[in-house]
């Protein structure tokens, strides 16, 4: 084993958050070491799949839209460093019945922050994004700043960044285990021991078992995705003509997709997979049901896409908490460590902002966004 190294502070797992806060970590000019148990741009967890979509009418809740809205800051900052192309605005429809969740949710964060939006009728829908053709009862609403990313690329950046202003990353070297020492911690892996100031635990859906004390309110869902190639009006669907979109096909369910890229037209439903009690133990084998699920979904809004062959499928995880919002707390007991798990299958747009939120905090104990619905123990009041 080789002699203890020292750092300021140590990322484990480097994921979209992961990845993010080492950067703004080197950013900070701070010593920071990030470990990740699988090769780089592995699919095992959250971090893959070619696109994310980004939105700024946040249905979930306006609290997010000052989150989106600085995400979307250093997304660009992040390309001009990098020279990569990472977000590509296609504008975004949020559809559903006019009293539904994502419409009101959608108009309630516009209009409380003064954003940008357009309310359309399925006609206006369909001669504007021909594919479209919603039922009669549907309205939708358009985000012109909505669009995706692509995650591999992401992440890709937000690395070489880091390893060029100094951060470190280790790649294959799973955590076995890691202890509060002092005001510092100590973690231990199969290759070395190393001690930090702070610790930051954002490994996804193996958080939980990171800190098995705390039982964190975390569940780990399967999500199943589809590409699927339509046969007719293939251009309907091309980027400039399709937008990202949700639609909330019944009560409180959604499905969700996105416009033509090498891999197909890429389609999921929300939040319809099975609880996995442990995520190195997955079916990564997606069933006939599951795309049927999905074909009944489109079929209100997207008639052609609903019937076409399905090109590839794959399946990541959710890590999901009760009410869906994020964690970003300090433990409890060790104010050195930091428990990162800003998940619910909707995080992924918000990881550039987060990683400079959490390197804030592990430099300065402090951020410029109000992170009070993001604590551990909100659910216990």
């Amino acid at each position: 084993m080789k002699d203890t190294q020292h750092y300021k502070a140590i990322v484990v797992g480097l994921g979209a958050m992961g990845s993010a806060t080492l950067y703004h970590l080197a950013q900070h000019g701070s010593r920071a070491l990030g470990l990740e148990q699988f090769a780089a741009g592995h699919t095992r967890g959250s971090s893959h799949g070619d696109s994310r979509i980004i939105r700024e009418t946040y249905f979930e809740h306006p609290l997010y839209v000052p989150l989106v809205r600085r995400a979307h800051e250093l997304w660009r900052e992040l390309e001009r460093r990098s020279g990569e192309s990472l977000m590509t605005i296609t504008g975004g429809l949020m559809i559903g019945p006019p009293d539904g969740m994502i419409i009101s949710g959608t108009l309630r964060s516009a209009v409380e922050h003064g954003l940008p939006h357009s309310i359309l009728s399925p006609l206006e829908v369909h001669e504007r994004f021909p594919a479209f053709e919603l039922a009669d009862d549907l309205v939708a609403v358009l985000d012109p700043r909505a669009g995706f990313l692509d995650p591999e690329a992401c992440n890709r950046a937000h690395i070489k960044a880091a390893l060029e202003l100094g951060g470190e990353a280790r790649f294959n070297e799973p955590v076995i285990d890691w202890t509060a020492e002092g005001d510092g911690v100590r973690v231990k892996t199969e290759a070395a021991e190393y001690t930090a100031d702070r610790l930051v635990l954002s490994a996804g859906a193996w958080n939980r078992s990171m800190v098995p004390d705390l039982e964190l309110p975390l569940a780990v869902e399967r999500q199943a995705v589809f590409w699927l190639d339509p046969e007719s009006d293939r251009s309907h669907y091309d980027i400039g003509r399709l937008p990202i979109y949700a639609y909330e096909y019944r009560a409180g369910n959604i499905c969700y997709g996105f416009p033509r890229l090498p891999r197909g037209v890429k389609a999921s439903v929300m939040h319809a997979g099975e609880i996995v009690p442990d995520p190195d133990n997955v079916n990564r084998v997606v069933d006939s049901a599951e795309v049927n699920s999905l074909r009944a979904a489109l079929e209100p809004i997207l008639p052609a896409l609903a019937v076409a062959p399905v090109r590839e499928s794959d399946v990541c995880l959710f890590t999901n908490t009760p009410d869906h919002d994020f964690i970003i707390d300090f433990h409890p007991f060790l104010p050195q460590v930091l428990i990162s798990s800003p998940c619910s299958g909707h995080g992924f747009k918000f990881s550039s902002a987060i990683g400079e939120i959490q390197a804030d905090l592990l430099t300065t104990g402090k951020s410029a966004f109000d992170l009070s619905p993001f604590r551990i123990g909100r659910s216990a009041g």
